[in-house]
């Protein structure tokens, strides 16, 4: 693994894997892991092999967001949000299917990454929650992205009271999409993460995309831009495979 001050990160098959490495510090979000994740977020997203892309937390929990040492020293500038927001940009829009693995605390910065992801798999003990507001700051664009999974309401209630909710709850909400027991986190994990890199193809990543333009573009706009992406979708070599695949009886294997 390839380690960086504040994370790690490697390449194997057709996986990335991030690992945030401070435990000590339930992976706060320092000035250094800001930078940190935009070398890895660049890197991972010029990797051509790679379909899938996992991220975790090394210790107890996924992360708590900013880091309220370096905050109360006013160490955290206006730079820190500019380089947080452009590489959980390069993860929402890169062509690889992103996911996140939960446990324990997911707060701030840490909930903001996960849905600017693909795929939420949590522990049961997860803990979620966007306590900017009980910092005098706003939670990123959280405020852009949360609505568009769990409906204005709610997303107001998280943001404007700053309260935690549990794993239940938010795969209730729509939050998660996987709440797996915490003793069977990593195997359950992993378990996920190649199901989607089964599938994963050129389709699926296009399909990503799209998703993406769904808020965004109207009708006429978005039904142009399906074509294009379906005139590449249909063109590829994934695409041909699945054909043989129907053919031949067996499941696909997507290179």
């Amino acid at each position: 693994m390839s380690q960086l001050e504040t994370m790690g990160w490697e390449v194997e098959d057709k996986v990335a894997r991030i690992a945030f490495t401070r435990p000590e510090l339930l992976n706060a979000m320092s000035n250094e892991a800001t930078r940190d994740i935009n070398i890895i977020a660049d890197a991972i997203a010029k990797e051509d092999g790679v379909r899938v892309v996992v991220i975790t937390g090394s210790g107890r929990s996924f992360s708590t967001g900013i880091d309220l040492k370096q905050l109360s020293a006013d160490q955290i500038q206006m730079e820190y949000h500019h380089r947080w927001e452009r590489a959980l940009r390069i993860f929402e829009t890169m062509e690889k299917i992103v996911i996140v693995g939960i446990k324990e605390y997911c707060l701030g910065g840490g909930l903001q990454l996960a849905i600017a992801s693909d795929v939420r798999v949590a522990a049961e003990n997860a803990i979620l929650g966007l306590p900017a507001a009980k910092e005098g700051l706003i939670p990123g664009l959280a405020t852009y992205r949360l609505p568009h999974y769990v409906g204005l309401g709610r997303a107001k209630h998280m943001i404007l009271t700053g309260q935690n909710i549990n794993a239940k709850e938010a795969y209730d909400m729509g939050l998660l999409d996987y709440v797996v027991p915490l003793g069977e986190f990593e195997g359950r994990l992993e378990e996920i993460v190649q199901q989607h890199v089964r599938v994963c193809s050129v389709a699926t990543v296009k399909s990503k995309t799209l998703c993406n333009f769904s808020f965004d573009l109207g009708y006429d706009a978005f039904l142009n831009k399906y074509f294009e992406l379906q005139e590449i979708a249909q063109t590829s070599e994934d695409h041909f495979e699945a054909r043989r695949a129907y053919r031949e009886k067996r499941n696909p294997i997507f290179k």
